[in-house]
């Protein structure tokens, strides 16, 4: 337990670390460059502060956050329920192994334009593109665990009359949960920034992504440099503080 929780001090004191280092180039940045073009760190946290005053901030977060819960829980669900079924029926496992492997490789900015022509502007394409770039890790860490399970409990639970949606439930689903959980940290990264990229082309409604464009359209330097920051935080909050704490309490035997 003591290690577990120096290990949590040295992760923390890590990101102080990387933080402090971030800011400090962006400083060095600002004091090189006019600043029209790189406004300094003051400059950025005023507008951040004036930003989280302000109801339209509120609403493009909120759509944002929709966007992004639908299209990631969409993923992580049908990511378990494949890379089960897959991992588990042989004759399937490979060419669907390969196929996540193929098609992971393209960017998933690069399915927006396919989707908005079949089904226009408005929220489902982003949440589509969200849900595309969080499956493929979803999907491949669950193949890849089912292949470490033990062979002795598939076995045991085979003499004992085991159905196959028992052994799904009882054996495979528990024993791939480790690694489920850090492709599912892995699946949230690609659908972050699937989500930012997907907001910034269509950009119909307020989001992140559209609010960083729009900054960028009008040369708002200030105001694209207030939206990185915001991006980075909530990223960080979301994997840092939510999906870890998440994580321990699933995996708490592991922390004790």
């Amino acid at each position: 337990m003591a290690n577990k929780q120096a290990t949590g001090v040295a992760s923390k004191r890590a990101y102080v670390i990387a933080i402090v280092v971030i800011l400090f180039f962006w400083q060095i940045a600002a004091w090189s460059l006019p600043d029209f073009l790189m406004p300094d760190v003051h400059t950025s946290l005023l507008r951040l502060w004036e930003e989280l005053n302000s109801a339209d901030f509120y609403e493009g977060l909120g759509n944002s956050m929709t966007r992004l819960g639908v299209g990631y829980s969409a993923a992580l669900f049908f990511g378990i329920i494949l890379g089960l079924v897959g991992g588990t029926i042989n004759a399937v496992k490979g060419p669907l192994k390969a196929a996540i492997i193929i098609l992971q490789s393209i960017p998933s900015i690069a399915w927006v334009p396919l989707f908005l022509i079949l089904m226009g502007f408005g929220n489902l394409p982003i949440i589509v593109v969200v849900a595309i770039g969080a499956f493929f890790p979803a999907a491949l860490s669950v193949i890849n665990a089912t292949e470490n399970v033990e062979r002795v409990h598939i076995s045991a639970a085979r003499v004992m009359g085991a159905t196959r949606y028992q052994m799904l439930r009882r054996v495979y689903f528990p024993a791939v949960t480790p690694e489920l959980i850090t492709g599912a940290q892995l699946a949230f990264g690609n659908a972050w920034r699937a989500l930012i990229s997907a907001e910034m082309i269509v950009g119909f409604s307020a989001g992140l992504g559209k609010s960083l464009a729009y900054s960028g359209e009008i040369a708002d330097m200030t105001g694209v440099m207030t939206n990185i920051l915001v991006i980075a935080i909530l990223a960080a909050v979301i994997d840092q503080v939510i999906l870890e704490r998440i994580k321990h309490r699933l995996l708490r035997y592991q922390y004790l």
